[in-house]
């Protein structure tokens, strides 16, 4: 019972925190709602969109932020419990903070999708498995430029990593694979506008896709 409370309590935590969103907290500092502006999403890209790279960068610091805390140091304290922090609570608190960032208490339960804090909390937990999960978005997203797409595939590549290149338990896969159909979930609209033809490419991004286009 006492282990139960103790992780209840890091995923209130890791929850809280992660209902800080980055764009919005540094939205309400210069008087922007960003949810107002392009997409209406509270991201990174949406940022980057329409008010900068300056602005993006500390959206995207914040995010990713949230992830490598919940996961590195709210998984890690006691409260019920001196038990130690295993892969599967780091994984569970960095899941929470997530939930958090798309559904803030803070701000009306409209946030962001996501992607960020999970990297982060995944990073802290297995960093070649983030890395590799980064090189297969970036891939994506240079070959085709579309940055929901990206996240979405390598979202769904974590569960996969994890199977070959961690010596996972049963719990912590499928884990892995609710992350990665929470990541999707979350990016919903971007695949639904895919199919309509109507999803927004990142064209600087698109090298590959345009030296195979040559």
């Amino acid at each position: 019972m006492a282990v139960v409370i103790d992780l209840l309590i890091k995923l209130l935590l890791s929850y809280l925190i992660g209902s800080v969103v980055g764009s919005l907290l540094i939205g309400k500092l210069k008087g922007i709602d960003i949810r107002t502006a392009g997409s209406g999403n509270a991201g990174a890209t949406n940022a980057l969109r329409t008010q900068g790279a300056v602005f993006a960068i500390g959206t995207m610091i914040i995010d990713v932020a949230k992830g490598v805390i919940a996961a590195g140091v709210i998984a890690n304290l006691s409260f019920a419990t001196p038990t130690l922090a295993t892969v599967e609570s780091q994984l569970f608190c960095a899941f929470a903070a997530a939930v958090g960032h798309c559904y803030p208490i803070f701000h009306g339960f409209r946030g962001g999708k996501g992607a960020g804090t999970l990297i982060g909390g995944i990073a802290v937990v297995f960093p070649w498995v983030a890395l590799a999960m980064f090189g297969v978005w970036a891939l994506l997203l240079m070959g085709f430029g579309y940055v929901g797409l990206a996240t979405v595939v390598a979202g769904l590549s974590f569960p996969v990593f994890v199977f070959f290149l961690i010596d996972a338990s049963a719990a912590l896969i499928a884990l892995a694979i609710s992350i990665a159909l929470f990541l999707a979930y979350t990016h919903r609209s971007n695949l639904e506008r895919l199919i309509q033809g109507s999803e927004n490419r990142f064209e600087r991004a698109r090298i590959i896709g345009r030296l195979f286009s040559r």
